[in-house]
């Protein structure tokens, strides 16, 4: 596995946080920061779609930085101010042109989503005028994947995941998802519980948001989710935490997260790419194994880096952070959105969710794979929408919820959604 070291504006020999001093520290460290302890209430939401010029062909990077303007990310435009949308949201490029807003948080489900639509309104707009168009689109079904970000993280990944099979060109390049991210609880009972909720949730809730069927240089076969089934076939140490075991999530996931291989090292001074030992984790280069190769330990600002190359179903990242949502066609978003707002409402809820999704929850393949056609998983997420219409805060949010409801109550005899 190539690891690309990344230059930093660090000064030579000079680390902005001192090195960790042993695993404990460590652990500790990814502890208090995956995991900010308070009472829930606020909910955030990333939008991503499939970027497209006139011809249909992926816009230039340089295409999509200028119609972005005073709103590019300043990885990419140093010289940004990388404001915000007038509603908060933050925009950022993936791998293969893909668009993303990633929305501040807010306490009322209703305002989030007025403001997403705003800003992907205003997104629109901009684009619009260098002819970009934004597809709400979970998988590109024509063309073939290429990056057009040259970032030294994006090499490393595509390296790394090109080992494994086309899935992870296919991923970076090809897909695009709804995101919902919540408060992580009060304490670390609170943390528990939702935690396992939203991994208990995952299959039915991918069962029911399928939608991309069609994944142009997917190998053949039928899955209701081709975006899905490219994390699902990815790298399992990095996107396939073993939840099911985990007593304790804040512990767990830092001990998880230290044994997980590198992906990608940032150094302090001018360095060649290297080629760690195969499998080669930040618990390794935290006690000393490969001093030789990166000449220092790692700090905390190292730890944050790791984290970032995580991709769990639900991440840890001060809040929780559900990644397994196929992007929704149309105007769609706003009903993961009342979803999980419902479902996170109150402990009770949160209880009543893990035990009606239960009977499926270790069924994260066939979720993918066959979607709502398997009856048990069809049932799951009609309940499960049926239990969040009941806790909606609004009349309209529960009016959407019913709705979708009823759409997976009728599915499984015909084609996938999106199909």
């Amino acid at each position: 596995m190539a690891i690309i070291m990344e230059r930093s504006s660090r000064p030579k020999g000079g680390l902005d946080q001192g090195e960790l001093t042993s695993r404990a520290a460590a652990e500790a460290y990814v502890g208090g920061v995956c995991f900010k302890l308070g009472p829930p209430r606020l909910i955030g939401a990333e939008l991503e779609w499939l970027t497209a010029d006139r011809t249909g062909a992926r816009p230039s990077l340089a295409t999509i930085v200028a119609a972005l303007g005073p709103h590019a990310p300043a990885s990419l435009a140093p010289a940004s101010p990388a404001q915000p949308l007038p509603g908060g949201s933050v925009v950022t490029i993936e791998p293969g042109g893909q668009i993303e807003l990633s929305s501040a948080p807010f306490a009322d489900p209703a305002l989030l989503t007025a403001r997403l639509r705003a800003d992907a309104a205003r997104l629109r707009d901009l684009l619009a005028v260098a002819g970009i168009g934004m597809i709400a689109a979970p998988a590109d079904a024509e063309r073939a994947p290429q990056r057009v970000l040259d970032l030294p993280r994006y090499a490393a990944m595509e390296r790394h995941f090109a080992g494994i099979g086309p899935f992870g060109a296919l991923m970076m390049c090809n897909t695009a998802a709804t995101q919902v991210s919540i408060d992580a609880g009060a304490d670390p009972r609170e943390v528990r519980a939702r935690w396992t909720a939203l991994y208990v949730v995952g299959p039915a809730l991918i069962a029911a948001f399928a939608c991309s069927p069609r994944l142009h240089g997917a190998p053949a076969g039928e899955w209701a989710s081709q975006r899905m089934r490219t994390w699902l076939r990815l790298d399992p140490a990095r996107t396939r935490p073993p939840v099911a075991d985990w007593a304790d999530p804040i512990t767990a996931y830092a001990h998880w997260a230290l044994d997980v291989p590198l992906l990608c090292v940032r150094c302090t001074e001018e360095s060649a790419d290297w080629s760690p030992p195969a499998g080669a984790t930040f618990a390794d280069w935290l006690s000393g194994a490969l001093d030789d190769e990166v000449g220092r330990r790692p700090t905390q600002a190292d730890l944050d880096y790791h984290l970032t190359t995580l991709f769990p179903p639900v991440r840890a990242s001060g809040h929780l952070e559900v990644r397994y949502l196929d992007t929704q066609p149309g105007e769609n978003f706003d009903i993961p959105i009342h979803l999980f707002d419902a479902l996170m409402s109150s402990p009770d809820t949160v209880s009543a969710a893990t035990t009606v999704a239960s009977p499926v929850a270790g069924q994260w393949l066939d979720a993918a794979h066959h979607g709502l056609r398997v009856p048990e998983l069809r049932r799951v997420a009609t309940d499960l929408f049926e239990l969040a219409s009941d806790n909606a805060r609004t009349a309209e949010a529960a009016t959407r919820l019913q709705e979708f409801a009823r759409q997976c109550r009728a599915a499984g005899r015909g084609a996938y959604r999106g199909s």
